[in-house]
């Protein structure tokens, strides 16, 4: 019996748990890093528990911490999220050993499971299918070398000890297998502590399909259905959704019993997902058991009508799941989508920064899971995902539309998020028809499909107008004695400017001429940070909101932020993106490749920046001579910060 849970983790899981945890009488601890001070998880709980500074390793990873929490708060029962140390066996074990109730698996299936090589070598022994590869103790270069000639190029190099795509490489040619090892291991290493890899046959354009399998201590574990997570971007999910399209009910059925067998290999307990790839012939092989809940759980929930949590908790008191797997139901189709604060035409660059505005969606079959409020910062120290939004709908294309919608009325300002792409991948016509898999986003959304969109006229004449009525002089009157007064600006957008000429006449009309193009704007209405406005003799809707020095607008499928540069320096106003290398967000500096007087050649590497688990090249943009470099290894960096400058090379 247990009366109080300690959620280890932190942002939109922990407030979900929090949710069911406080709707079943239990009283709930957070825990917080001091980065997260004044996060929404922190508000949500009965108590909560500053547990070290920003980096994860001192806080959200500090066992002797989280402990601590839990003994000073009187909780005794600890649920890990995901993520973390959710799949941790040695925390596991720390809070039974505490005398604290963990609302997940045995240390031991989490220790058997975790371990990718180990995984496999019982998936073998037990039936289970999987792809051909080599996961055996010998790491050296010598024989993983001469493993992936055994099994044949294109080759999957994957981290033995952890998942979401972090020491991870698809080798396609022999010649390259060398580098990949070394990249891979240390990725691997910084990810999860540990170098280990495997081999596997690359499966080339496969669906990636799950099975949520759960366990009760009296022997009972069932399926609950499937869920295809294909689309995916650097081996991280971005859609997900249950059922799957490719799955018949033939086919559900084998691959459940298959993720049932894998779960009875380690007597598993709580809730689980087991991995598979699924080719184009119908063949599936394991691909890994993840021994925790799910990013992705809210859309099983949303078919079957149950509450995984719920149940994790009932399970973890010693109580028998509640369904046979003859109960089991699937009732219409449902779609999540994960909502990123990156940069998709910048190869899906994590960003950080501060939130100015956040409005999640509602409406009828939407449901979305946050840790969100206006104001909040994006941390550079911990994962960019920022919610979940999930549409449910009585079949596949009405869960679809509601989901468009709902991205539709997502309101995001002050940072680059996905969202946009997001909608267009929903209202991508082969996405409409199901037909998804991993290479979903390098087939229809590569090269120029994700060049980034220019604001059009009407974005700018917009732009202009919103910063006219802030920034203009007090002697701006509309009329002067030969009539309306033009007055020009200077916007800039990115790295262009736009010349523009406002002319304002009365009941805040507006004339905006920017080139040839000519608009006639007229302010109708605010509320908080939606606007109205007629264009041209139509009214539509946009969001817009100052902050940072910045106006963050959104109309239609546009996000675009924009500055007032008409009384800036001309350095400023001319720009010189491409001779100063800015820091793309906050972040710490791993290397620095050249020093002031170097000769570089565009798309030379200058730095390495580490933020948000990734590390992230920053790459010479022309040709030239550095001038500065402004930072050293290890220095924290905010974003814009600049690196290194370069100028022209001397003739």
């Amino acid at each position: 019996m247990f009366k109080k849970i300690l959620i280890a983790n932190r942002g939109e899981i922990t407030c979900r748990i929090i949710r069911t945890a406080k709707a079943l009488g239990y009283r709930t601890v957070a825990v917080y890093s001091d980065a997260d001070a004044q996060a929404l998880h922190v508000a949500l709980a009965d108590e909560a528990v500053c547990i070290g500074p920003a980096p994860v390793r001192e806080s959200y990873l500090n066992v002797a911490a989280l402990l601590a929490a839990a003994r000073r708060t009187g909780a005794d029962a600890v649920h890990p999220g995901y993520g973390f140390l959710s799949e941790n066996d040695g925390f596991a074990q720390a809070c039974l050993d505490a005398g604290l109730v963990f609302i997940g698996p045995d240390p031991q299936a989490i220790l058997k499971m975790g371990n990718k090589a180990g995984a496999k070598r019982l998936m073998l022994a037990a039936g289970v299918p999987c792809v051909p590869g080599y996961q055996g103790a010998d790491q050296s270069d010598a024989t993983l070398l001469a493993k992936a000639a055994e099994i044949g190029f294109p080759i999957m190099v994957k981290a033995a000890a952890g998942g979401g795509g972090r020491g991870m490489r698809l080798v396609e040619h022999p010649q390259d297998l060398a580098v990949a090892l070394v990249s891979a291991r240390s990725e691997a290493g910084n990810a999860f502590g540990s170098e280990e890899l495997i081999l596997e046959r690359a499966v080339i354009e496969p669906r990636h399909v799950e099975i949520q399998v759960f366990g009760d201590k009296h022997g009972h574990i069932i399926h609950l259905g499937e869920r295809d997570c294909s689309i995916q971007r650097r081996h991280q999910k971005v859609f997900e959704e249950a059922p799957s399209p490719a799955v018949t009910p033939e086919l559900r059925a084998r691959m459940g019993a298959a993720a049932v067998a894998a779960a009875r290999t380690v007597n598993y307990v709580g809730a689980g997902t087991v991995e598979f790839l699924l080719d184009r012939d119908g063949h599936f092989y394991f691909l890994e058991m993840n021994t925790r809940l799910q990013v992705e759980h809210p859309v099983t929930e949303c078919i079957t009508g149950l509450d995984l949590v719920a149940w994790q908790i009932a399970v973890a008191r010693g109580e028998p799941l509640p369904l046979t797997q003859e109960q089991v139901t699937l009732n219409g189709h449902a779609i999540e989508v994960r909502l990123y604060a990156e940069d998709p035409y910048a190869g899906f660059l994590p960003q950080s920064g501060d939130v100015a505005v956040w409005r999640p969606p509602e409406g009828e079959g939407v449901r979305v899971d946050h840790g969100l409020v206006s104001g909040q910062t994006i941390s550079p120290h911990y994962d960019p995902m920022i919610a979940k939004i999930i549409a449910h709908g009585p079949n596949r294309d009405e869960a679809r539309r509601r989901l468009v919608g709902a991205l539709q009325r997502t309101r995001v300002l002050g940072l680059p998020t996905n969202r946009a792409f997001l909608e267009a991948v929903a209202q991508h016509p082969a996405f409409a028809a199901g037909d998804t898999t991993t290479a979903f986003i390098d087939q229809h959304f590569g090269g120029d499909a994700l060049l980034r969109p220019q604001p059009d006229s009407l974005a700018l004449a917009l732009a202009s107008t919103l910063w006219f009525e802030v920034t203009a002089a007090p002697d701006s009157r509309p009329w002067r004695s030969s009539g309306p007064a033009r007055w020009p600006m200077l916007i800039g957008e990115g790295e262009h400017r736009h010349a523009v000429h406002i002319t304002a006449h009365e009941a805040q009309r507006y004339t905006v001429e920017i080139g040839k193009a000519r608009h006639s704007l007229t302010i109708v209405g605010r509320e908080a940070e939606t606007l109205r406005f007629s264009a041209d003799g139509v009214q539509r809707h946009a969001a817009a909101v100052f902050a940072g020095g910045l106006l963050h607008l959104e109309i239609g499928a546009t996000s675009a932020s924009f500055e007032d540069l008409t009384y800036a320096p001309p350095a400023a106003a001319a720009g010189s993106a491409e001779s100063r290398v800015l820091a793309p967000m906050n972040g710490r500096v791993l290397a620095v490749f050249v020093q002031p007087g170097d000769v570089v050649s565009k798309g030379q590497r200058l730095a390495v920046l580490e933020a948000m688990k990734m590390e992230h090249q920053l790459l010479a943009r022309r040709d030239g001579v550095v001038e500065q470099v402004a930072v050293r290894v290890g220095d924290q960096v905010p974003t814009r910060a600049l690196l290194v400058s370069l100028i022209e090379e001397a003739a």
